[in-house]
């Protein structure tokens, strides 16, 4: 449960140990503070406070006078206004209601005062220290601390406040600065992935980083490298098959009539060939970049159930009123033209072509009423070369469904193939909305 609250990513992980070490360093700033400024300090006070009291206290002539305590306090101190004295009622009626006990200082005193004592703070526009002396336990003396403000913040405060936004600041900016070459790494990776080829990342950041990005960026040129060479050879290789099959197909037109059957078989053989080669060349060019259009799902769906190549197929179509998206109409019409092929070829001479979209994503299905497929062999259909099972045939190149994957993944969507309850496969591509 804990793993799990956790950040997983570097610059959450640097910020959660930058904010521990503040915190940290924050406790043991005001433990130290307390322990070496501020108890000494309060300390000194209580002190001094201490004796003055006991001075106070001191000849205080109460038989010859026959005064009360309280009397003989103030017209001790009619010539201090530092000090005053009051009895429990007047004390309670100026304020001792609302000033704070403090058990530490309280202890303190009574230890300097060798009896039981208390002592308490109220705050306003200045502190009060209220004290009730073990010589006069009915008697409270009240000492204003006017180099105390409470509306001025304390150095302290102000010290801590400081470090803290600080060593804030820093920490983030630390963590922005080791994770901003990652996510750059992490952004040119997804579009290799996606058969794109960034430009050489800069060289910035820790020298661990950027070994990584010197070796992704030599790895990126090589790959593109590669695909340029495969490219260009399959490009050679198509050449120089057409050559020949061009040859064929001339010789075949000065057939005698005789021989029609056999023209027939060659020049159908002939269309394969071209066919299997035109899929190989889509296959290796992979998805070219192209602009997005907005168009919706439901638009492509009508346009391909109009198509030519379907006049002898029953096509039912369930459209779901999807909205508007931006995508690369010509590379989804190929996976849809792909899916659609797949479907007519091996699904029994009916189709359903449906859509729809559920608020994050939109989605379009081509279902078939063939023999369906294995549910081990769905997975594999998606690799090059590979067909599906027997039952549903063995035509083509086995480069329909790779490509329909690669387009799909470039766009960062994702297919799926299905075995429909009653028969029939049902092939569903998934494209983000925005």
């Amino acid at each position: 449960m804990v793993s799990r609250l956790l950040p997983r990513s570097n610059f959450g992980q640097t910020v959660l140990l930058i904010g521990c070490l503040l915190l940290i360093n924050q406790l043991v700033s005001y433990i130290s503070m307390d322990i070496y400024v501020v108890r000494p300090s309060t300390q000194q006070i209580n002190q001094l406070l201490s004796r003055q009291v006991e001075l106070l206290f001191r000849d205080l002539e109460l038989d010859r006078t026959k005064l009360t305590v309280v009397d003989a306090l103030r017209d001790k101190l009619a010539d201090d206004n530092y000090m005053e004295v009051f009895t429990l009622p007047e004390a309670r009626q100026n304020g001792l209601r609302e000033a704070r006990l403090y058990y530490v200082l309280s202890d303190q005193m009574s230890q300097y005062l060798g009896g039981e004592a208390e002592v308490r703070i109220s705050f306003g526009e200045q502190y009060l220290i209220w004290i009730r002396p073990p010589q006069a336990p009915t008697v409270w003396l009240r000492v204003p601390l006017t180099g105390f403000d409470e509306s001025v913040i304390s150095p302290l405060t102000v010290y801590l406040m400081v470090i803290g936004a600080l060593s804030v600041a820093g920490g983030w900016w630390f963590a922005r600065q080791q994770s901003r070459p990652l996510r750059r790494l992490q952004r040119a990776a997804l579009a290799v992935s996606r058969g794109k080829f960034p430009d050489p990342l800069p060289l910035k950041g820790p020298a661990e980083v950027v070994a990584v990005t010197q070796a992704f960026n030599q790895m990126s040129r090589s790959m593109k490298q590669l695909e340029t060479d495969r490219q260009l050879l399959l490009a050679g290789v198509s050449h120089d098959l057409r050559t020949p099959l061009t040859r064929i197909r001339l010789a075949s037109e000065m057939m005698s009539d005789q021989d029609s059957f056999l023209k027939e078989g060659i020049e159908h053989d002939i269309d394969d060939m071209n066919n299997i080669i035109d899929q190989f060349i889509e296959f290796v060019r992979g998805s070219p970049a192209e602009e997005h259009s907005r168009i919706s799902l439901d638009d492509l769906l009508q346009e391909a159930a109009q198509q030519e190549s379907l006049r002898h197929t029953k096509v039912e179509l369930s459209l779901g009123k999807v909205p508007p998206v931006a995508m690369p109409v010509i590379a989804i019409k190929r996976v849809l033209a792909n899916l659609i092929e797949n479907g007519v070829r091996y699904g029994g001479g009916d189709l359903k072509l449906s859509s729809g979209y559920d608020g994050r994503w939109v989605w379009f299905a081509v279902s078939d009423n063939g023999p369906g497929i294995p549910p081990k062999q769905i997975e594999s259909l998606f690799e090059p070369f590979t067909q599906g099972d027997v039952a549903r045939g063995s035509v083509g190149s086995g480069l329909g469904l790779a490509i329909v994957k690669r387009v799909v993944d470039s766009e960062a969507g994702r297919v799926e193939l299905a075995n429909r309850s009653h028969g029939g496969l049902r092939a569903t591509v998934w494209l983000p909305r925005s």
